[in-house]
């Protein structure tokens, strides 16, 4: 009786958090991309300035910024940094909502202006299986949109989401451009399937990987990173394609849409490995090509993700040694 209500009242539940989303995604698609970004900027002011600072993971944030730029930055730039990212993070929450209606194949290249795209052309037609790789920066979204727009459907790696009715609806969204879903836990055959079949698989890169990652620098500090890419770009011997899709701020297209850049930053072959080491080589090499893209536009990176939260063994032993050294 009580796992009945349990299960009935957590589906009540899961329907009010539908319904109150449904609600904000009409009002979103009722008013125009530029109010949109109004509202966005509204919304930031009232997080970053009215909203305690705990509550928001300002100082997560803020300790980041110091480390990432080796101190550089005033605490005037990294209150600015932070209140953009804000403003980003509004504003990618409605670009979701809006472009997937907005954006065709007939006005898509006016929203977008490309950096390296022959690169990224060569990888996807030289007929090997590509891993594109991005990160919490920019507009995720909108750049897998661009490639099935283009005729290059994937296998969207992502973390299924708790509420069934929201999780089908962002489904949806991803399918509207030809992709396809893969669960994050419990998709890894469905990706390796996809790579057989010399496919391309997208996904995000730089989530902590904790103890069981390989430590590779990002931003001049050790950072635990997900071994699988560059054991699957090894193992289906695919090309890694980093990508990313800046916004172009204060950027606008005649017919009201805001303006991205579109980049490759970096395709790796891991046939051109030099060292022993050749997972630890790959990671490096996509993590430092998606720093240099966040470095153009720090604002538009995810600064409140713990993603320096894992320690390499050594100095998770030299911090817990530390205070008996002192007391010595």
């Amino acid at each position: 009786m009580w796992e009945w209500y349990r299960m009935d009242w957590r589906r009540i539940r899961h329907l009010g958090e539908f319904f109150v989303f449904r609600m904000l995604v009409c009002l979103c698609q009722i008013v125009s991309p530029r109010t949109a970004a109004r509202v966005a900027e509204g919304l930031a002011f009232v997080v970053h300035r009215v909203v305690p600072r705990r509550l928001t993971r300002f100082e997560i944030a803020r300790t980041n910024l110091q480390s990432a730029f080796d101190g550089r930055l005033t605490e005037r730039q990294i209150d600015d940094t932070v209140h953009r990212m804000w403003c980003h993070l509004f504003r990618l929450v409605a670009e979701m909502i809006q472009l997937p209606r907005k954006l065709r194949l007939d006005n898509v290249v006016d929203a977008i202006q490309f950096r390296n795209k022959p690169a990224a052309v060569r990888a996807l037609s030289s007929g090997r299986p590509v891993i594109v790789l991005s990160g919490h920066f920019g507009n995720w979204e909108l750049a897998v949109s661009v490639f099935g727009l283009f005729g290059f459907p994937m296998g969207v790696v992502a973390r299924g989401l708790d509420n069934p009715y929201l999780h089908d609806w962002f489904h949806r969204v991803r399918r509207h451009t030809g992709h396809r879903l893969l669960a994050k836990k419990g998709g890894f055959e469905d990706m390796t399937r996809l790579l057989e079949r010399r496919g391309f698989v997208a996904l995000l890169a730089d989530q902590d990987a904790g103890s069981n990652g390989v430590f590779v620098d990002f931003f001049g500090r050790p950072a635990s990173t997900h071994k699988a890419i560059a054991l699957l770009a090894h193992e289906y011997d695919a090309l890694i394609c980093v990508g990313y899709a800046s916004r172009l701020d204060r950027k606008w297209t005649a017919n009201g849409l805001p303006r991205f850049e579109l980049g490759c930053e970096a395709v790796i072959d891991p046939r051109d490995c030099t060292t022993s080491d050749s997972v630890r080589e790959l990671t490096q090499q996509f993590t430092t090509a998606l720093e240099r893209a966040i470095r153009r536009a720090p604002h538009q990176y995810f600064w409140v993700h713990r993603r320096w939260k894992s320690q390499p063994k050594a100095r998770r032993r030299a911090a817990a040694t530390e205070p008996l050294r002192k007391a010595g």
